[in-house]
Parts: structure tokens; C-alpha cells; sequence
């Protein structure tokens, strides 16, 4: 299956390990920095490989080859402009996230994708982590009962020289604050944990320690889930001195899990009334906070291709973790419980709000 990556900024090793590990071909990189696409492709031991093209300009790569799947690893406010191209042109698509920065552009992302007959996964990468999955599995067969609560918590540490790195983080045009970069991946897995179906949040966020950035180091919020559950989040970059941990926690009549480690990718409680596959204990090694996913994600997203189906983490989910960050912000600045679903709503409806 021909492949073809675009920005070849922090995260795109991930993306090119991941077309490594299932074997696809990879024909082109492309990123407005040269130097970054040849210090990825070292990175995995492909700089001498002339086969891979090499372009700065993504239309003209996208326009010159044949590809059957591209993936999207620049800075967030450019995502869905890419994506919308590539789905245009026919080719399958992986976003990282946030699939987009307003409603309006994940809504479109999904129409183009019916209308051309391509598969569009958003890049939660943490579905795929083997805790989740087990997770994921007792609570399909029914083994927590009626949900309770639930709560996700991603206690990290971003410092000045993170955001120095690129000017585009933490700006409200393309980025978002700690809810929509580092946390929307645990914001992603408590929704869908938690039945998907929203009725209403209300959220707080603050700009504690940052003041160079336009948008919030931390984020807390609660959600009412349409089936009577109720979800609490809690989001920052403000943890002395380094990532401290990102555990979600499932309470049902029947169950009750915690998963722990930096990235949900331990099993720390795993009590059931059924008494059976106790898996607490259970830890898989990750060598950063990005976890093992990307691989498994590239693989689920190749079999949709090849046999015609929809990715777990497809269009739609992609749209469902946008609309509950963008929730939580409109929340917060509005000093009022929001509705869901969202109507119009942009991370630019908010820019400037922490300066007033």
C-alpha cells in the first residue's frame, strides 16, 4: 500500500514506525523544513533511501503520485485544510489530533469522506494500548453493571522550552491549550468509555503559570452522559517538575477499573463482581508518553481499507473529542453548563478571552 507522511515535526516518528512496522511503501515525505524530513527518515535508517521523495509543498506531492494513504502530522490549525485536499484527491487519510479546530471543518471532513468513499481515522492512538483494550472489552460484555462514573485526569508537565520549539503551540488558530493538545487523547477515551452521548458540561479552564501562551495550562470539567453516568476531567501541563501520570477511572455496579501509568497503558484496580481475569498489575512498557498505538491504529485503519469497513477511530469519533474540548472551553468562558451537540463553534470564537 503506497504511503505518504506530512510534517515531519515531533510527532511524525511515530507515523513513520508505524508505516514501517505494517510494512507499507512509503513514497514521499513532505515538510516546509528539509532538515526535518531527513532527520525522520535517520531516524528509522531511511535517510539514504532515494525511493522516498521528498517535496515542501503537499499539493504538489498529493498531485504527483499515487498514493493509497496519507497521514497528517503538522501543527493542529492546518490539519483539516490538508485533510480535506487529500480526501478530494481520493486518498484514505490519517489525522493526528485534533482532527480539526472548529465544527464546521470536522463536520465537512465527514461529508467529504461519504461523498469520495474514503476511510478517515482521527489519530487516538491510546484505544490501542492493551489496557484500554481489555477495558474496553468487560465493559462491551457487560461486566461493570449499570456506569456510575467515570474520570480521566492527564497530569503533565509542559515548560517554556516545549513551546519555544514552535511557535504554534498554545495559540488559539493552531493549537488550543492543554485540553486540546495534551489531554484530548484521555478526553477521548472517557467519552467513549462512557457511552458517547452527551447532555450537558460545564468546564472551567485558567491560564495559571503560562503567561506567554494565548490559551489555558489547566482544564476541569464535568459531563453529563444522556445515559445517567456523569464524567469529571481534569487537564494541565503545570505538573513540578516532569509528566506525572494520566489515569482513567471506570465505576459500574459490578466494576470498578483504574488504569495508571503516564499514558493508560497500566492496569492499577481491576475488581469485578464476576471475580474472573483479574488484570491488575498488568503494565505495558512504553518508551514515552505517546504510547505504543500508532502502530496498531495504521493497522486497524489498513484493514478498513482493504476489507471495506469503518476504522475504530473514525471521522465521527475524531469530531466527538473536538466537540467536547470545544465545550469545555465555551463553558468556561461563558460561565454557563453548555448543550450538546455543538452547533458552530471554533477555538478562534475565544481568542484573547485570557487577556480581558
Amino acid at each position: 500500500m503506497k504511503y505518504a507522511l506530512i510534517g515531519c515535526g515531533r510527532i511524525s516518528t511515530n507515523h513513520i514506525k508505524a508505516a514501517v512496522e505494517n510494512k507499507l511503501e512509503t513514497v514521499a515525505v513532505c515538510d516546509v523544513i528539509p532538515e526535518h524530513m531527513e532527520s525522520v527518515l535517520a531516524k528509522h535508517g531511511l535517510e539514504n533511501d532515494k525511493s522516498i521523495k521528498r517535496y515542501t509543498d503537499y499539493k504538489k506531492m498529493i498531485e504527483e503520485n499515487e498514493l493509497e494513504l496519507v497521514s497528517i502530522a503538522t501543527e493542529s490549525g492546518i490539519h483539516a485544510e490538508i485533510a480535506k485536499f487529500c480526501i478530494t484527491h481520493g486518498i484514505n487519510t490519517i489525522i493526528e489530533k485534533p482532527m480539526a479546530m472548529n465544527m464546521a471543518d470536522a463536520r465537512e471532513i465527514i461529508s467529504l469522506a461519504e461523498k469520495y468513499n474514503v476511510k478517515v481515522s482521527a489519530n487516538h492512538q491510546n484505544r490501542f494500548n492493551i489496557a484500554v483494550q481489555e477495558t474496553r472489552k468487560a465493559l462491551d460484555s457487560g461486566r461493570f453493571g449499570k456506569l456510575s462514573h467515570g474520570s480521566i485526569h492527564v497530569r503533565w508537565n509542559r515548560n517554556k522550552d516545549y513551546y519555544d520549539q514552535a511557535k504554534w503551540r498554545g495559540t488559539w488558530a493552531q493549537d488550543g491549550g492543554a485540553l486540546m493538545n495534551q489531554c484530548i487523547h484521555g478526553i477521548d477515551l472517557l467519552r467513549w468509555m462512557m457511552g458517547d452521548e452527551i447532555d450537558e458540561v460545564y468546564g472551567v479552564t485558567k491560564r495559571q503559570f503560562h503567561n506567554y501562551l494565548q490559551c489555558e495550562d489547566i482544564g476541569m470539567a464535568v459531563v453529563r452522559f444522556k445515559n445517567g453516568a456523569v464524567g469529571t476531567i481534569e487537564g494541565t501541563v503545570n505538573v513540578y517538575p516532569k509528566n506525572l501520570e494520566e489515569p482513567l477511572y471506570l465505576f459500574g455496579e459490578t466494576g470498578t477499573v483504574k488504569l495508571g501509568g503516564k499514558s493508560t497503558n497500566a492496569i492499577d484496580v481491576w475488581d469485578f463482581a464476576d471475580g474472573l481475569n483479574s488484570h491488575a498489575g498488568f503494565e505495558e512498557y512504553t518508551e514515552n508518553v505517546y504510547g505504543n498505538g500508532h502502530t496498531s491504529l495504521f493497522k486497524n485503519v489498513i484493514d478498513a481499507i482493504i476489507n471495506d469497513t469503518q476504522p475504530l477511530v473514525d471521522a465521527r469519533a475524531g469530531m466527538r473529542a473536538l466537540e467536547l474540548v470545544l465545550a469545555i472551553y465555551k463553558s468556561s468562558f461563558s460561565g454557563k453548563p453548555v448543550k450538546l451537540p455543538l452547533d458552530d463553534c471554533s477555538t478562534l470564537d475565544f481568542v484573547g478571552n485570557f487577556d480581558k
